[in-house]
């Protein structure tokens, strides 16, 4: 019988982010990346929508009980939403002007903040900030701008961290209670890592180019007792944010590792709050290394899960079993914004999984990709991706290798094959646009549907093997 997880709707929604200015990558484009960390039974669809005139003129959430006007005009974007709601959760991916959201970040207020400025019950929940947005903007300022204003208006009924990426900046918003927020726009010689957790201190409201703000964020806080003004400069995480024991197990040590992988030089301390807010890495941050970043979990350490069999570790990994999916969401502003903006997506865990680029120009995708619900099935994507995770943790350090190895080719032959299909695809662009369009369509689905076939080969491949150790343990052999 096909039903519904009993324990789905109770697990956290929670997930990590890396964002990296474009002097701190390998190749000078824009990053903005995060895992989906919910649960392993909630099937990811991937859409597209197209660019519209007569657009729905009001939202009506089917997960929460918010609602807003909408403006009939709506540009076309990629989603990647939970099979359920195809019209919230989108998660991420670019707008047709090249714009691109990744909505949210679960983050948590003060219990203090909360008491003078408490979310509003039926006010903007994560599973809204996506689809109300990312159609309705033309650049990443404008979608702070705009979201900013619907958090004033209705107020947040969770705690959020979302992203706006576009051909010439990075921005980044934490909301604050109720009706504040503060967002920051990303320096471009830095990175910066978050894990559930508000990591915001540093506010100048006379910097219009570098933050945005609810225009009484600082007023509220000194009125309320969140900040006193005799005891130095206003940090917005000191003000706002929730900082607890729980932190320093949870969403401590992501931070701490990941900045220890990419700035091995900066001495953290994993009990203590004291990460940079942003950092600068030893060397460039390309797509190869967030790939690398979103499949940590304490490798070959004492702190590993994976290694030691161990669902009990107390420090929160950044791939875990119930992640959902990874995008790793790409601007190359030198390029045509339909094959420069890209968006690398791992469907489930990303250490057992692998990456896959969706073009910003692509009409559609394979059917397997935008069908599959919460129960198990042969044809969905996502579906088939998860066969092989969930093999490869019934005896991981035995088959973990064997499915990164595969996953690994497959990255390598796909970023050669992205290589030379982008220098086909920018000798005819401008001559011929439809014909290369035509060519970045049959290029992608041909990528994709080959991964699928990769998938299930491994999934023949760890049940062959499942099948001779279980014969081996097993054997009651003959005198």
């Amino acid at each position: 019988m096909r039903t519904k997880s009993s324990k789905m709707e109770k697990l956290p929604s929670e997930c990590t982010t890396i964002i990296v200015g474009e002097k701190m990558t390998d190749d000078g484009s824009r990053i903005y990346a995060r895992s989906e960390d919910f649960d392993a039974l909630r099937c990811k669809n991937w859409l597209v929508f197209t660019d519209t005139e007569n657009g729905p003129e009001e939202f009506v959430a089917d997960d929460s009980r918010f609602r807003c006007p909408l403006p009939k005009r709506a540009l076309g974007y990629t989603a990647l939403p939970d099979y359920q709601y195809h019209h919230e959760w989108g998660s991420a991916g670019f707008n047709s002007a090249g714009v691109g959201e990744s909505s949210t970040e679960t983050i948590f207020s003060s219990k203090k903040a909360l008491q003078f400025d408490p979310y509003v019950e039926d006010g903007l929940a994560e599973n809204c900030t996506y689809n109300i947005v990312l159609p309705y903007i033309h650049t990443a300022r404008e979608g702070v701008e705009r979201l900013g204003a619907l958090i004033e208006k209705y107020g947040s009924a969770e705690g959020f961290g979302i992203g706006f990426i576009d051909d010439k900046e990075i921005w980044y918003l934490e909301n604050a209670c109720g009706h504040r927020w503060l967002a920051c726009r990303m320096p471009k010689d830095k990175y910066f890592v978050t894990g559930n957790q508000s990591r915001f201190r540093k506010y100048d409201p006379n910097d219009k180019e570098n933050f945005m703000a609810s225009s009484d964020l600082i007023e509220f806080a000194e009125k309320n007792g969140l900040y006193d003004p005799a005891k130095g400069e206003f940090d917005f995480h000191e003000a706002y944010a929730k900082d607890d024991i729980d932190d320093t197990t949870y969403n401590y040590p992501r931070v701490w590792g990941l900045q220890g992988m990419f700035s091995p030089g900066i001495k953290n301390d994993v009990t203590k709050n004291t990460f940079p807010v942003f950092a600068k890495a030893n060397n460039p941050i390309g797509i190869k290394e967030l790939r690398r970043a979103f499949r940590f979990h304490y490798d070959n350490t004492e702190h590993d899960p994976y290694l030691h069999s161990n669902g009990k570790e107390p420090w929160r990994p950044v791939s875990i079993f119930r992640t959902t999916q990874t995008h790793l969401m790409q601007v190359r502003s030198w390029l045509p914004k339909e094959i420069g903006c890209i968006t690398y997506v791992a469907n489930g865990m990303a250490d057992l999984g692998v990456f896959l680029p969706i073009y910003q120009g692509v009409k559609s995708f394979p059917q397997a990709y935008s069908i599959g619900n919460s129960y198990c099935d042969d044809e969905s994507a996502y579906w088939r991706f998860r066969k092989v995770m969930t093999l490869g943790m019934t005896n991981y350090n035995a088959y973990a290798p064997v499915i990164k190895e595969a996953y690994a080719r497959l990255e390598a032959e796909n970023d050669q094959r992205q290589k030379e299909f982008e220098a086909r695809y920018l000798e005819i662009y401008k001559e011929s646009p439809m014909q290369a369009q035509d060519m970045l369509q049959k290029f992608s689905d041909s990528l994709l549907n080959h991964a699928l076939e990769v998938a299930d080969g491994l999934v023949k491949e760890l049940f062959t093997r499942m099948t001779k150790d279980i014969q081996a343990e097993y054997l009651f052999h003959g005198a």
